[in-house]
């Protein structure tokens, strides 16, 4: 049985939460025990904003759903943005350059779906699940389509560019705990599991069946009692990795200051 070393609370798990713990659980730390501020990233800002552009765009009726409407979306999706996180606007050296590029890859979009073909049932979900004792799991769908005949897809937008053949699986591993979080919450199994690789162009896909599932219970089991035994040991190893030279606490990890 899964215990915190208080009862009272709660252990918060997302895929980016517990993608950062397999990454580094010092990162972890440092984001979600210490909660150290940090500046907004900008890869991740600008996918907020195509995220959002695509979430709008099927708002339209199916015949608008053209490259034309994404970019009168874009300016007031791009407004609302910098409304919400005015410090964007110092960050951002060339404003043009950043709506070009972020229209580049809504204009991407339309060589890899139709979206006058199909409904998006749902979009911006929010998936919930009391896990186990004292675990609570989330995690947020950018869309989940329902067919007809009752078959549910689960996608999921990435900005950057597609990982080599035989690397996507830790973007799956996300995709298959929103899947398990469905399954718990709604008694239905999705069928697919797609990834949209705007950077590139890419779409890559994978069934679901109940094997993937278990292995994902296995896996989030297995990361809760490691969290719970680094908070009640106090005990963050730091993990490096090339992913270190991205790190914004890079100059105070212990695993690189002196």
């Amino acid at each position: 049985m899964l215990s915190l070393v208080s009862e009272s609370e709660v252990l918060r798990l997302s895929p980016s939460r517990i993608s950062d713990y397999e990454n580094c659980p010092q990162l972890y730390k440092y984001r979600v025990i210490d909660r150290l501020p940090q500046p907004p990233s900008l890869d991740a800002e600008r996918g907020t904003l195509v995220h959002s552009v695509l979430h709008e765009l099927f708002e339209s009726p199916r015949n608008e759903r053209t490259p034309f409407k994404t970019a009168e979306i874009l300016p007031s999706a791009w407004k609302s943005q910098l409304e919400n996180k005015p410090e964007l606007q110092e960050m951002i050296t060339s404003e043009k350059e950043w709506l070009d590029r972020a229209q580049s890859l809504l204009d991407t979009y339309f060589n890899i779906e139709n979206p006058t073909e199909f409904e998006a049932t749902h979009r911006e979900i929010h998936l919930e699940n009391d896990f186990a004792q004292d675990v609570y799991l989330h995690g947020y769908v950018d869309r989940l389509d329902i067919a007809p005949t009752g078959e549910v897809r689960i996608i999921d937008y990435k900005t950057g560019k597609s990982p080599k053949p035989g690397w996507e699986e830790k973007a799956f591993f996300q995709l298959r705990v929103y899947a398990f979080l469905y399954f718990r919450s709604s008694g239905v199994l999705p069928k697919l599991l797609r990834l949209i690789y705007l950077g590139d162009g890419r779409k890559v896909e994978r069934p679901v069946n109940s094997s993937d599932l278990i292995s994902v219970e296995k896996t989030l089991n297995r990361v809760a009692a490691d969290i719970n035994n680094s908070i009640s040991q106090e005990n963050w190893p730091a993990k490096p990795s090339r992913l270190c030279d991205w790190c914004y606490f890079k100059n105070i990890c212990p695993a690189h200051v002196d």
